[in-house]
């Protein structure tokens, strides 16, 4: 049996360079966000430190964000940790749909594929790759669209947390953040199924809001995905059907 390649080698396979490039679409809207989420983690008395600590090790925006106010209301620690992880549960979806792909990993591979996966490494992968199952070339792209990601995050993230103190309040970062966002999201509909998954998604999101520690953000990300893939396996079904 054959070692697998190491990861630094994977930079040299021509998947790497297509997959940093796919996510150097999206690039400035996760800057903008990561830099959102670097002023607020200071903006709420987390203090620069704690702060680069946080967006080096979580690595995760929405968890910190959830748990920025209760870290600083002195709220208990399982509550802090039930919050992120409520909030992150979407990563075990993520991580089932990535399993047919890189199951074969050794598990060490695998966590290290798991800390940096992202919303966006994910949907780009899924399009790069849309057969569920082992191929050359997708751990290298996987990494590719990782190291845009991860650089454009803690950059900007970086920047918000050592600039918080002088950026004026009244910049409206955080509305320029969510703009930002839909920006990324409005970029990501480009058929039918993905329009109807979104908008599934946004009413499912809206009828749940009610629901504590945040967990309208998994029944949206469940009901998008459900009606994701009951609309491919209906596409499939009709091209087979089709003369």
């Amino acid at each position: 049996m054959h070692s697998l390649p190491s990861v630094l080698a994977l930079r040299h396979h021509p998947e790497f360079e297509r997959g940093a490039r796919d996510m150097a679409s999206a690039a400035l809207g996760i800057g903008a966000w990561g830099l959102v989420t670097g002023v607020a983690m200071v903006k709420s008395g987390l203090g620069v430190p704690l702060s680069l600590a946080m967006t080096f090790l979580v690595f995760a925006g929405s968890a910190q964000l959830a748990s920025l106010p209760l870290i600083i209301a002195g709220a208990p620690v399982w509550l802090i940790w039930a919050t992120a992880t409520c909030v992150n549960l979407r990563f075990v979806i993520f991580s089932a749909g990535l399993r047919p792909y890189f199951a074969h990993l050794p598990l060490k591979r695998r966590l290290t594929l798991g800390y940096f996966t992202g919303d966006l490494n994910y949907i780009f992968f899924q399009r790069r790759f849309p057969e569920p199952r082992p191929a050359d070339g997708q751990e290298a792209y996987f990494w590719g669209s990782v190291a845009t990601n991860w650089v454009a995050w803690q950059t900007f993230s970086v920047a918000g947390i050592l600039l918080a103190n002088v950026i004026p309040p009244h910049w409206g970062l955080g509305y320029a953040g969510v703009l930002a966002l839909l920006g990324i999201t409005a970029s990501l509909l480009t058929t039918s199924t993905t329009w109807a998954a979104a908008g599934v998604a946004a009413v499912a999101a809206v009828a749940s809001y009610g629901l504590p520690l945040k967990l309208h953000i998994v029944v949206a990300i469940v009901a998008a995905i459900v009606t994701g893939l009951a609309l491919e396996q209906w596409q499939r079904r009709q091209r087979g059907v089709a003369p």
